[in-house]
């Protein structure tokens, strides 16, 4: 009797385990067959770069295949971009900010690739965006800012990252019926320096960027652009607590894949980066670089590129702004 009910329960059991085997495609079951690539469109020691370092670890020892962090700068992400692509691999992926290419076909009247074929897997963080002044500037607020800049017309000048940064900014200045000159710069963290030395007003920046300055005393950080009060700023209002919502963007950072890759898989990669980020190691390491973990599956993480996308599109056609090559 005893050996018929041992019988009886490894059975049933074998049968569960067969439903839910069979309930995951084998494919996501048996991936990674061989080293997995995170190509990344910035040098080392970048934000993006660090991100994709620490969960690539985390990663390949929850999957047991290596995963091999390549650095691909330049040509505006699209060096990155298009190596990516090119490999049509369902084993090599792009870690990057989304806001590197959501702008690109609002600047490129043509590309060497088709945004569509970005397809989102997993979200892992939020860049921290920061708006600054001058710490011995009058100007407390954003508001008091605004209004300075109104009366004089094309006396301020700002500083604003490249691509979607600029657009937040431009749709600000737009709203705000300003005229703020825009000072181009070769290396980006150089408008930090210049900020806390009081050669121009205002800048937008990643925090990272703008950190030294801000620690030294140099500058007033008055909003952060994130949904979400920052941690490293806790007293800091977001932009829309400021009253200035034109000035909200999030530095969406993440995987993207090829298109092929399938449904299942998807969401298998991005169950596994939810759960090596769940001990808080990864988010401890990214809040160093002045970014917050964010953690976000396909559809989510789909759904806020696209939204960064519409908002976009939206200060296009609002500045009527046209390609510039």
């Amino acid at each position: 009797m005893i050996e018929t009910r041992r019988m009886i329960l490894a059975s049933g059991l074998s049968g569960a385990l067969a439903v839910a085997f069979k309930s995951i495609p084998v494919r996501a079951l048996t991936w990674p067959q061989r080293p997995v690539k995170f190509i990344v469109p910035f040098g080392p020691g970048a934000g993006a770069d660090i991100g994709a370092r620490v969960l690539a670890d985390r990663l390949q020892a929850k999957w047991g295949k290596p995963v091999i962090v390549e650095n691909r700068p330049g040509g505006d992400s699209i060096v990155a971009i298009t190596t990516f692509l090119n490999a049509n691999d369902d084993h090599t992926f792009l870690f990057a900010p989304a806001g590197n290419f959501t702008v690109h076909p609002f600047i490129y009247s043509q590309l060497p690739y088709d945004p569509k074929e970005l397809i989102p897997i997993a979200r892992v963080s939020n860049t921290i965006l920061a708006v600054a002044v001058n710490a011995d500037s009058p100007f407390r607020t954003i508001n008091d800012f605004t209004e300075a800049a109104r009366a004089a017309p094309g006396k301020f000048n700002a500083a604003m990252v490249q691509g979607i940064t600029e657009f937040t900014f431009w749709g600000y200045e737009h709203a705000g019926g300003l005229d703020i000159v825009q000072v181009p710069y070769r290396d980006i963290n150089a408008s930090a320096v210049d900020l806390g030395e009081g050669r121009i007003q205002i800048a937008m920046l990643s925090f990272a960027m703008m950190q030294a300055q801000a620690q030294a005393g140099r500058i007033r950080v008055l909003l952060v652009s994130n949904g979400k009060r920052a941690p490293a700023l806790p007293d800091v209002p977001t932009a829309r607590e400021a009253g200035y919502s034109c000035l909200e963007v999030e530095g969406l950072v993440g995987l993207f894949g090829i298109k092929t890759i399938p449904e299942d898989l998807k969401e298998k990669i991005a169950a596994d980066v939810k759960a090596v980020a769940a001990d808080g190691v990864i988010a401890e390491r990214l809040k160093a670089t002045s970014q917050v973990i964010n953690i976000g599956g396909p559809k989510e993480f789909a759904d806020a590129v696209e939204a960064q996308r519409a908002k976009i599109a939206a200060t296009v056609k609002a500045i009527n702004f046209k390609p510039k090559f």
